[in-house]
């Protein structure tokens, strides 16, 4: 808990606005409750703004809905969070609460065991970063590298209000597809967000088996190749001759969005794009929500400052891209030693990335995309290394090589 909160609770069933007040109370935090929403609107502006508005959706009178138009209408209540819980479980009930500004929705029952954590986070905003593969090229089973885990390319990034970005396909999305089936949930709405289609960044798409179930909603979105569209590219990898299943077995909605260098945006996340250098149409991502941001830049060549490949207008440039982010993510797959055998296979080495770090200065340095070759002990040495070259102690920018199933709040 990073301070203590103020929740008003409005929900005309004395049992559940009491389970949500002893958990709430037993974490630390101060309650109000109202029986209707009513009595809400005539006292809430009377007192000091909470930090948030718990709210039932079925209450006579006044239902959720309308106390949620109401409140959010009021400037008082702007960095107030408007938060649903209802048994309404379905997908146009959420859509709408959030239409209508609600920042979150908890269907009933309340769960006991992460009710207040999932709450306390979309108070605070934050975001929830899981590493699902860190690999590069290839996936790997040895027991050397057991630590940092075999799976390729995968990070997901988990929202307050329970969407889900998920950065490349490559095998680690496997684990995270793993992960949602065992947790049952009711609905996904998620983004996908592919840097470029080369296969350890796409290879475990179609094993992602929350495409295969109704009511999931997903949107893919890639860097477009001239007239190959990102539908095509999925498609292609799953047209009958490389994979039995093809997109046509989807149950889920999935929409497909071709990108280019610039900034868009998803339910309120800006999201900004730049073509990065590596072979083909490669991206790189940084999303802002809220105060918070996260640069994704993963595959990538900086090359040496005396190398006649090397421009310092688009280091400068990327620097600027992952200025001051809170988490840059970010490939470093060889050692200095081993880089001028790698030259001009689009990823890039210790001292390139610490020269790019110092110039960005995020607040965290996550360490990605390693060679296969690499073993746990090769990657502690790599560590090491960027530790020492970033300075951690003096610049204060923290430097992390985050091993499989590794997750951070930001």
């Amino acid at each position: 808990m990073d301070k203590r909160l103020t929740v008003y609770i409005v929900d005309d069933s004395a049992v559940q606005a009491d389970i949500a007040r002893t958990l709430l109370e037993k974490a630390g935090h101060a309650v109000v409750s109202y029986r209707s929403g009513a009595d809400a609107l005539q006292d809430l502006p009377t007192k000091p703004p909470p930090d948030c508005i718990l709210m039932d959706i079925m209450m006579p009178g006044v239902d959720g809905y309308e106390l949620c138009r109401r409140l959010r209408a009021m400037p008082t209540l702007a960095a107030t969070k408007l938060v649903m819980m209802s048994t309404k479980a379905y997908p146009f009930d959420r859509a709408r609460a959030m239409a209508l500004g609600a920042d979150g929705y908890f269907v009933k029952p309340l769960s006991p065991a992460t009710f207040v954590a999932e709450l306390e986070r979309l108070v605070n905003g934050t975001l929830i970063m899981t590493f699902w593969g860190v690999r590069g090229t290839v996936p790997v089973s040895r027991a050397d590298s057991v630590r940092y885990g075999g799976n390729t390319s995968c990070v997901s990034l988990g929202f307050p209000d329970g969407r889900l970005v998920i950065f490349d396909a490559g095998t680690g999305i496997k684990a995270l597809s793993d992960a949602l089936m065992s947790a049952k949930r009711a609905r996904i709405d998620s983004t996908i967000l592919l840097t470029h289609p080369h296969w350890d960044h796409i290879n475990a798409l179609p094993f992602f088996a929350p495409f295969y179930a109704q009511g999931n909603q997903f949107e893919i979105c890639g860097p477009a190749h001239g007239d190959v569209t990102v539908r095509d590219l999925v498609s292609a990898q799953m047209d009958g001759l490389f994979f039995p299943v093809t997109v046509r077995e989807f149950s889920a909605s999935i929409t497909y969005r071709d990108l280019h260098e610039g900034m868009f945006e998803i339910g309120g996340v800006q999201i900004r794009t730049m073509l990065l250098n590596h072979p083909g149409n490669c991206l790189g991502y940084r999303l802002q929500h809220g105060e918070r941001s996260i640069c994704y830049v993963t595959d990538n060549e900086l090359f040496y400052p005396d190398s006649e490949l090397y421009s310092a207008e688009y280091v400068e440039r990327l620097a600027d891209f992952a200025r001051g982010a809170d988490a840059l993510i970010t490939d470093c797959t060889y050692l200095d030693e081993d880089y001028p055998k790698k030259i001009r296979f689009g990823h890039s080495s210790v001292s390139q990335v610490a020269d790019l770090t110092k110039r960005a200065r995020p607040k965290a340095l996550y360490l990605f995309h390693h060679d296969p070759d690499q073993s746990d002990a090769v990657i502690d040495a790599k560590l090491a290394q960027m530790r020492g070259l970033v300075g951690e102690q003096e610049t204060g920018i923290r430097v992390v090589a985050p091993e499989q199933l590794a997750v951070f709040e930001v």
